[in-house]
């Protein structure tokens, strides 16, 4: 049994927010306070640290379901299946659907049954629910597919991670400049095939590290106290991740019994350019060797982080030959590996 990706498909709204497009915007400091450089020096500053240039944000119109539906249009298209023959639909997201403008998240029903819906499946065998579990979600999802197939409860399974996080920043915040929407599907499957899922690790941190990412008021005092923006102690969880992810990579690569030196491609989640070139170097110096060139790419330059849609995203542009100077080849060894809320933490190993 050879459980593995046989189709994907991404979601990236055309809106582009540049940098320069927060020069107008009101920052302040936690406590109200105006902050003490201008808007040129704290964009100049933020994109040295995350390498963000710009984000997308989805049309007025569409929605975190929205985003998902086309993902998954994709995935099944590019897999060649009949969509009623699904067993399973997982959705990872974390905010539900906002409409625009509105401070409220609609769950109900839940993403994936609005997304089975919206792909007109009648098959009710094909089991409709959605994941929270951070940034994570998506990795988390098709570890989640994986074991429903290998214990023969599923062949096939489509795993979505969706999300409109500008619906939920404050404009008021720095860290409002990282985060962007889009979408990411994949279809899961069992092959005849020598390839697909070799080993994986989660780890759930709650103990002293569980709302390092949290619901919060607004920066400006002035705004309502009743509406809540996406907050994050962008410090904690830098050390968090620095600490934590490479020790998970490499559990989950030794249980792998892959060596290092084959590993061809490493897809992190991309929150912060700097954060992820740090736990590259940390983790390759548990295995006391060099950094490949070219080995871990990068898409938060143009997209921000779309949280349960950056890892799906990004495999769905290399494999489909959409990134400048990468490519996966047939047998190549890919590691995926997330943090984010919660605070999760997981990583899988495949090979392509």
């Amino acid at each position: 049994m050879a459980i593995r990706i046989t189709g994907t498909g991404s979601y990236i709204p055309s809106s582009i927010e540049t940098n320069a497009n927060f020069n107008k915007h009101e920052f302040l400091n936690n406590d109200g306070s105006i902050l003490k450089h201008d808007n040129d020096v704290i964009i100049e500053k933020f994109k040295a640290i995350t390498g963000i240039g710009e984000r997308r944000y989805a049309d007025k119109h569409l929605n975190t379901s929205d985003l998902g539906f086309f993902a998954a249009e994709k995935a099944i298209a590019d897999a060649s299946i009949d969509p009623e023959t699904l067993d399973y639909i997982i959705v990872a997201h974390n905010f539900g659907d906002v409409v625009h403008n509105t401070i409220q998240s609609d769950i109900l029903p839940c993403l994936a049954s609005r997304i089975k819906h919206n792909l007109r499946i009648k098959n009710p065998k094909c089991v409709a629910y959605d994941i929270l579990f951070g940034c994570p979600g998506w990795i988390e999802g098709v570890i989640q597919a994986h074991a429903f197939i290998k214990a023969g409860i599923a062949k096939r399974c489509l795993v979505i991670g969706t999300e409109a996080l500008s619906r939920v920043v404050d404009k008021h915040d720095r860290d409002s400049m990282i985060y962007s929407d889009g979408a990411g599907a994949t279809i899961i499957e069992d092959t005849n095939e020598d390839r697909g899922i070799l080993a994986h690790e989660t780890a759930s941190f709650t103990y002293d590290e569980a709302f390092y990412l949290y619901f919060g008021n607004s920066n400006n005092k002035d705004l309502c106290r009743d509406t809540r923006y996406i907050k994050m102690d962008g410090r904690k969880i830098y050390e968090f991740a620095l600490t934590n992810v490479p020790l998970a990579m490499k559990t989950c690569l030794d249980k792998s019994g892959i060596p290092i030196k084959d590993v061809k491609k490493i897809l992190i989640h991309q929150a912060n350019e700097k954060m992820d070139e740090a736990i590259l170097k940390r983790f390759y110096k548990l295995y006391e060797t060099d950094i490949p060139k070219g080995i871990m790419p990068m898409s938060i330059q143009e997209f921000g982080n779309s949280s349960v849609a950056t890892i799906p995203t990004l495999y769905d542009l290399i494999t489909h030959d959409k990134m400048e100077n990468q490519h996966i080849n047939k047998g190549d060894v890919i590691i995926f590996a997330s943090v984010g809320a919660g605070m999760h933490i997981n990583a899988m190993v495949y090979r392509y």
